[in-house]
């Protein structure tokens, strides 16, 4: 048995996981191991050919995709995205004016980002969805902070569709997919469902595991994290993108320099759950001061994680179907990685334990277009209840997904950075983020799980 295999079984064994495929790319050569079934319900064991969706890891390859056009000549990454989405309206018509294609790629575009709803499963999803935007607010003025945003993405998509002149899914099959040689990497579920794939699940606090349903994401989704592969293909993504821009058969995709400029800083986020910095889409971060590359991604009850070192030549990826302790699984197959593969480890910082008078000016209610947060004070640290909004609960309802309570999760601050917190226990330990402070000095956001969430009481 492979060291990663053993690894990878006393995972499972732990947290409980029900099916997980991992790949491992060190010095060159390739390294899977896999785990449990497909589905409780229907189980077939995983194996090399089982398709998981990665969710937001997809934004990468829409990024690739325009990386690729603007390469060609047909896009241009600073112009506004009217020159090719002319009919982009916004609440905030200066936003929708000036926003550039690479704000779309770096998370900057400060508009509410979760717009979740179904634009159905017709060729004009994209088109309907970009007109809904005409809806959503502007939270942040442009190009001044990160705060994870999915609508940003499938907007971007509706570029590619206009510039290439047909569907995301053709335009990305032939910009990215079929050059690659990516023949295990799929979009729709007619698709997918003639081959061996992984369903979601949910680990309820009884110990019961349930099937996630809906399985399919609505396809206006797509471009922000609507693809499965299996895990070859996923580590075949890993090997583009720490190579220079050839594929496997020596192909040219990209320009070296257009490759390693996707994973330089463009919008800094330090303190954020996301990492420390942006590049065009991918998120990065240090570790044992040596820099990460990354992209995970969440569906339906699937959970993925996806992390290169460039400098080391080295990548791993984790597929998993089961929520939450899949995405727990997920981080300590790529803690073990890194550290049994390259000596780094991901040092922990410091939580503190503070009085209720030095937690009082985080607490108070924060919201984003799909949650409230109400944050109060609990052992010394932070307690965050987070509900889904009715609008929310009632778009979920409507695609068939069940709308769990989810328990308060602790935010402990950190010694030696102000306003910075992690998560220090529980099913998101490990999780940073920050509280935002405005002019006068209160606090007046919190960036929790990468987005943005505004004070909406009157701060203490």
């Amino acid at each position: 048995m492979s060291e990663l295999q053993e690894a990878l079984d006393q995972l499972v064994a732990e947290l409980g996981v029900t099916g997980v495929a991992v790949g491992v790319l060190h010095d060159g050569e390739e390294h899977y191991a896999y785990a449990g079934v497909t589905s409780v319900e229907n189980p077939l064991p995983v194996d090399e050919t089982t398709l998981f969706q990665f969710g937001s890891t997809g934004k990468t390859f829409t990024a690739t995709a325009l990386v690729r056009l603007a390469e060609q000549g047909k896009v241009d990454l600073d112009a506004p995205v009217r020159t090719y989405v002319p009919e982009l309206q916004l609440k905030d018509e200066d936003a929708a004016a000036r926003v550039t294609v690479l704000q779309l790629l770096n998370h900057t575009a400060g508009w509410e980002g979760d717009l979740m709803e179904d634009m159905g499963n017709g060729d004009d999803a994209l088109e309907k969805y970009v007109t809904r935007m005409a809806t959503i607010e502007q939270v942040t003025p442009l190009g001044e902070t990160v705060s994870y945003n999915n609508a940003s993405l499938s907007l971007a998509g509706r570029v590619i569709e206009k510039v290439m002149g047909t569907t995301y899914e053709k335009a990305l099959t032939e910009l990215v997919l079929e050059p690659l040689g990516l023949t295990s990497t799929w979009f729709f579920p007619n698709d997918i469902m003639t081959r061996r794939f992984a369903v979601g699940h949910t680990r309820h606090e009884d110990g019961t595991v349930t099937v996630a349903r809906p399985w399919a994401l609505p396809r206006s989704a797509t471009p922000a994290g609507g693809l499965s592969a299996n895990a070859r293909d996923q580590l075949a993504w890993a090997r583009f993108h720490l190579g220079d821009g050839t594929a496997a058969d020596g192909t040219r995709v990209l320009s070296e320099e257009s490759l390693k400029a996707m994973q330089q800083p463009t919008a800094d986020m330090r303190g954020s759950a996301l990492g420390d910095a942006v590049g065009m889409s991918w998120l990065l971060a240090e570790i044992g001061g040596v820099k990460t590359v990354a992209h995970g991604g969440t569906t339906n009850g699937q959970y993925s994680d996806f992390l290169l070192v460039p400098e080391r030549g080295f990548g791993v990826i984790s597929m998993s179907n089961c929520g939450p302790n899949g995405s727990q699984l997920n981080h300590k197959v790529v803690r073990w990685a890194l550290e049994h593969h390259l000596g780094l480890v991901d040092v922990e910082p410091q939580p503190l334990r503070l009085r209720d008078e030095e937690l009082a000016p985080y607490t108070g209610r924060f919201e984003t277009i799909a949650a409230v947060i109400d944050m109060t004070t609990e052992d010394g640290r932070i307690s965050a209840k987070v509900a889904p909004k009715p609008s929310m609960i009632a778009i979920l309802h409507e695609q068939g997904e069940e709308v769990p309570d989810q328990p308060p999760f602790l935010l402990a601050l950190l010694d030696g950075k102000p306003d910075c917190y992690v998560v220090d226990e529980g099913d998101a330990k490990g999780m940073k983020g920050y509280f935002r402070r405005a002019a006068d000095g209160t606090v007046d956001a919190v960036h929790l799980g990468g987005r943005l969430a505004t004070r909406t009481d009157v701060p203490a």
